[in-house]
C-alpha cells in the first residue's frame, strides 16, 4: 500500500512538472531594431522603460507602420491588448536582463524577442 501512495505520488509530481512545461510553450521568436523612434509614444512623450519601448516598437511595426530596417514581423502583438499583455509579460523578473534593460533604454539595439504561450525573454543580438 505505501509503494502505491509513493508512486501515485512520483506520478502526480511527474505530471505536474510535464503541464508546467507545456504551460509556457515556445511559440517562437522575432528580431527587432529598438530605434530612437521607439523611445516616444504615439502622441510624442518620452518612454521611461524597456518594456514600453518593446511595445512601442510593436504599435509602430503593426498599428502606424513605421518599421526600421531590421524589424521582424510577428503574429503575436498586432492588436492593442496583445501589446498590453507583452508589455506586462517584459516586466516581469527574467523578461530581460539588467543590461539589456539598459541597451534597450540608452541606446538603439536589435534584439530577439523569445515568445511562450505565457512570457517572453528579450536578449540583445547587437548593441
Amino acid at each position: 500500500m505505501k509503494r502505491l501512495a509513493a508512486a501515485t505520488a512520483v506520478g502526480l509530481l511527474v505530471a505536474g512538472f510535464a503541464a508546467t512545461a507545456k504551460a509556457d510553450e515556445f511559440l517562437g521568436s522575432y528580431v527587432a531594431r529598438i530605434s530612437d523612434e521607439d523611445h516616444f509614444a504615439s502622441d510624442g512623450y518620452r518612454l521611461e522603460s524597456a518594456a514600453q519601448m518593446v511595445r512601442q516598437d510593436r504599435a509602430n511595426y503593426h498599428k502606424f507602420h513605421r518599421r526600421d530596417r531590421d524589424d521582424e514581423r510577428d503574429r503575436w502583438f498586432r492588436g492593442n491588448d496583445d501589446r498590453a499583455r507583452l508589455e506586462r509579460m517584459l516586466q516581469r523578473p527574467g523578461a530581460m536582463s539588467g543590461s539589456t534593460r539598459n541597451a534597450i533604454v540608452r541606446g538603439e539595439p536589435l534584439i530577439q524577442v523569445d515568445v511562450y504561450t505565457r512570457s517572453v525573454r528579450v536578449t540583445v543580438l547587437e548593441r
